[in-house]
């Protein structure tokens, strides 16, 4: 049996495929730019946070959304809410190794 396929679909399906192949790094660091954070610090965190983090803890932090004021210092106190100490942890300390240039 063939099925028809609109002339939409493709439009639909393709951002969702590609959002499917974008690695844990990638994401990770979109999240942390949604939720304040310039792109180099977020890339600069992203690899230690995924490195270091669950999957299922690196889906909490994307969750945290869009911040209402930018910058790390703001970000640690939503993270905090998330009580999680390690992703607390983890997140502080990947902060500041990038803040003050060391590689990951």
């Amino acid at each position: 049996m063939f099925f028809r396929i609109s002339p939409w679909r493709p439009a639909v399906l393709l951002p969702l495929a590609l959002t499917a192949c974008a690695s844990p790094e990638s994401r990770t660091r979109d999240a942390l730019i949604k939720a304040g954070l310039s792109h180099d610090v977020a890339e600069c965190m992203a690899d230690q946070l995924v490195d270091n983090l669950s999957i299922a803890q690196l889906r909490r932090l994307s969750a945290l959304g869009k911040a209402e004021k930018k910058g790390v210092k703001h970000l640690l106190r939503r993270i905090r809410d998330l009580h999680d100490p390690q992703i607390v942890s983890v997140t502080a300390t990947a902060a500041a190794t990038c803040a003050i240039g060391l590689p990951g």
